[in-house]
């Protein structure tokens, strides 16, 4: 079923998102946090995939319908972001995912991109018994792994010039010491926005093995 535009209430202001269900109209709920570009085209057709899979997944505009084609465009959008108005539009997302008729089970993953994963984080540390599976591509945050009950896999590019790898190696060794179930995958040769087919970074080999071992982990983990 192909994904819909719907509208979010958040704090009384309209946010669009996209809204993917399953063909059997039902399954657990994956929330989709999108990376600095805005709500583009690859992550509306990412829900639909994830619809595809079995899951409800729901896509919040973190961009107020402004999407950035160039890093240039990007950039600007980034310094112009209200990030008080984005964390309240990932809750309220997460919320409306949560409660969405079609969800089953009371806990949901977050998959989020370069600047949605560290978002990702955020709701998986500040909302840990609401989230069983948290993926991360290309992107992490400041997280207190203590705070991180979530299962958590990682995709990220060793030669990164976006995120230092050293950090998140860093990172996944702090969680492990945290008790945290976590595992990061690296794709030599790669770069920032690999599994991303609109982008010149895509790596197309490196995205067909990164959305198998997404799947096959949202799969268990929900």
């Amino acid at each position: 079923m192909a994904g819909k535009q719907i509208t979010l209430d958040v704090n009384g202001r309209a946010v669009n998102a996209c809204l993917a269900l399953p063909p059997e109209g039902s399954g657990p709920g994956v929330l989709v946090l999108h990376a600095w570009w805005g709500l583009n085209p690859f992550f509306r057709q990412l829900c639909d995939r994830l619809a595809e899979q079995g899951f409800v997944a729901l896509a919040p505009d973190l961009r107020d319908g402004q999407v950035a084609k160039t890093v240039e465009e990007a950039t600007a959008l980034m310094q112009a972001s209200d990030e008080q108005a984005v964390g309240d539009t990932v809750m309220a997302a997460k919320d409306f995912l949560r409660a969405h008729a079609s969800v089953r089970g009371d806990k949901i993953g977050v998959i989020g991109f370069s600047m949605g994963a560290g978002w990702a984080l955020i709701v998986a540390g500040h909302k840990p018994d609401q989230v069983a599976a948290t993926v991360l591509f290309y992107g992490v945050g400041e997280v207190d792994p203590s705070k991180v009950t979530s299962k958590v896999q990682g995709h990220f590019s060793p030669e990164d010039e976006w995120e230092s790898f050293d950090y998140v190696q860093t990172l996944e060794q702090e969680m492990k010491a945290a008790g945290v179930d976590v595992t990061f995958y690296s794709y030599p040769g790669t770069k920032h926005w690999f599994v991303e087919d609109d982008r010149p970074e895509y790596d197309a080999g490196a995205a067909r093995l990164a959305w198998e071992r997404t799947f096959a982990f949202l799969r268990e983990n929900l």
